[in-house]
């Protein structure tokens, strides 16, 4: 795998691309790949005028890309917003394994600079000839309907310009799942520790948290925001009220259910015959520590999988397969288990 950068930060001056060409001298940038193919079909008035284009800005055809237009590279690329996040080289990973169980090499470029700019960019590299796809995993202002011959450009949208995650992969319907059974455990007053609600996937969690509490008659003590932080979510457990009735806490990331934890504890409340509580992300601490952490899986490399399928279906202009299974998984463990039914919930006359 290859990481450039594209855009932001050049101090070398940029060669002018085919399509300030064609904007400059009024006509489609096929129209100008045509031109230098000796295309004799083009109208001599369309010649002059892209011959006067060429010249003004001193563009230079690339002869490499330009031999392997007509013929299959092997090669697709995957563009990302820059910055780092331990989800998307888990989602790369099955995205470039399942390219190259096609028979594909992959590359990855970074995207940054303003929306235009980085759209730019992914239509230079569409137009290079060196690729046969581009997947882009953040979102770019394109219309994706290219003409036939061109390299296509498929957008799926699972991470904004910060790195944040957005769209499926924000999305949080395991808290319905996991709201749901603890309900039938005899649950029925809930809190929720959120995380940092810059990120979508924090907002999906307290929003589907809310609805699912609603729908199902329960009652919420409150929402409070910890900002994905153990500490925050510690103080939020040691001065939640020792009558608030609270029995169960669904956190917004294991981080978050780990604070939580800790502070019953020192609170002398038991996990889970006081308090159950629940986490996000499948931590593989989480699994070893005492009590094990019920939480949710996302299995990143599945999805990178299905993109990088929804991609490969494109260039071969087949019907995209459809994905019925979730990638998404709640493990049960042993911080969650029935409501004490004797007790108004965590105070047991036990802590603050």
């Amino acid at each position: 795998m290859t990481t450039e950068p594209l855009g932001g930060g050049r101090t070398a001056p940029r060669r002018p691309t085919m399509r300030e060409v064609a904007r400059l001298a009024g006509v489609s940038h096929q129209t100008v790949s045509r031109y230098f193919k000796a295309d004799d079909t083009i109208h001599a008035e369309l010649r002059q005028r892209i011959s006067v284009a060429v010249a003004q800005l001193g563009y230079r055809p690339n002869l490499v890309a330009r031999a392997m237009r007509n013929r299959r590279t092997g090669r697709l690329s995957f563009l990302l917003p820059p910055g780092t996040a331990a989800s998307s080289l888990e989602l790369l990973a099955g995205a470039q394994e399942e390219a190259h169980r096609a028979g594909y090499g992959t590359e990855v470029f970074t995207l940054d600079g303003p929306l235009e700019t980085r759209a730019e960019r992914a239509l230079e590299l569409a137009d290079s000839g060196f690729y046969e796809g581009i997947l882009a995993l953040t979102p770019l202002p394109l219309d994706t309907r290219r003409a036939a011959g061109d390299t296509p450009i498929v957008i799926a949208p699972h991470y904004d310009q910060h790195m944040r995650s957005i769209g499926q992969l924000a999305d949080a319907p395991d808290l319905d799942e996991i709201i749901t059974r603890l309900a039938a455990l005899g649950h029925r007053r809930f809190l929720h520790l959120g995380g940092d609600y810059r990120h979508t996937s924090a907002r999906r969690r307290r929003d589907v948290y809310l609805e699912t509490i609603d729908r199902l008659g329960l009652r919420s003590h409150a929402v409070i925001d910890c900002a994905w932080r153990a500490e925050l979510a510690h103080r939020a457990i040691l001065d939640l009220p020792a009558d608030s009735g609270v029995t169960a806490v669904v956190a917004a990331n294991d981080v978050v259910a780990v604070g939580a934890i800790s502070a019953a504890l020192a609170r002398g409340w038991r996990v889970p015959e006081d308090l159950s509580v629940t986490g996000w992300d499948n931590n593989p601490v989480g699994a070893a520590m005492t009590p094990s952490l019920t939480t949710v899986s996302v299995d990143h490399e599945e999805l990178g999988r299905r993109v990088s399928r929804e991609l490969l279906a494109t260039v071969r202009e087949e019907p995209v397969p459809e994905e019925n299974e979730g990638f998404t998984r709640v493990f049960w463990r042993s911080s969650t288990g029935p409501a004490r039914s004797d007790t108004g919930g965590a105070s047991l006359g036990r802590g603050r």
